[in-house]
């Protein structure tokens, strides 16, 4: 038997098959890392928009808490200066009374 056609034998019954398994095993890698990052980038996007969703719902539960809180402030404090100026009315309103 000739080198060549000993050759041509290794090649067609070894390295063909050989290299169609490598090749398949590549493309099966590249599908499954395909599929993989789809579903890591499905997953990413779940992820932040329930982040988003809960960050908003925080901003509004603040936004709700401290404008009430500053309201109620400012509303002390106008209560407890008319209330002063009451006090001092009826002090002197008490004073003159007295003379």
């Amino acid at each position: 038997m000739p080198i060549e056609d000993s050759l041509f034998m290794w090649i067609a019954a070894v390295e063909m098959p050989v290299l169609g398994a490598l090749f398949w095993l590549v493309w099966r890698n590249r599908r499954d890392a395909d599929q993989q990052l789809a579903e890591a980038r499905q997953r990413a996007e779940i992820g932040l928009s329930q982040a988003r969703e809960a960050l908003a719902a925080h901003k509004l539960d603040v936004a709700r808490t401290y404008a009430s809180m500053a309201t109620l402030k400012d509303v002390e404090a106008r209560l407890t200066a008319h209330l002063l100026r009451i006090e001092t009315k009826l002090d002197e309103t008490r004073a003159r009374a007295a003379e």
